[in-house]
């Protein structure tokens, strides 16, 4: 019993972790794509925080995390 409660803690942080994620890279791309000339740190961080998220979207696709199941 205590492990499912653990497990659902842990995904419910990691549906938090993408969200703010998320928010981060589209606020970055939105920055580089409305950019002149952007900046290289800002490219680079872009395709760091999109790596990020990937890995937090496989790692939810791995654990099947449903986001309608911890909406709650």
């Amino acid at each position: 019993m205590r492990r499912k409660r653990r497990q659902k803690e842990i995904d419910r942080e990691l549906l938090d972790a993408i969200f703010s994620i998320e928010a981060e890279w589209k606020q970055l791309r939105h920055i580089v794509d409305n950019g002149i000339d952007p900046v290289l740190e800002t490219k680079q961080k872009l395709l760091l925080v999109e790596a990020k998220y990937m890995f937090l979207i496989r790692e939810a696709k791995r654990r099947k995390v449903s986001l309608l199941r911890y909406w709650n």
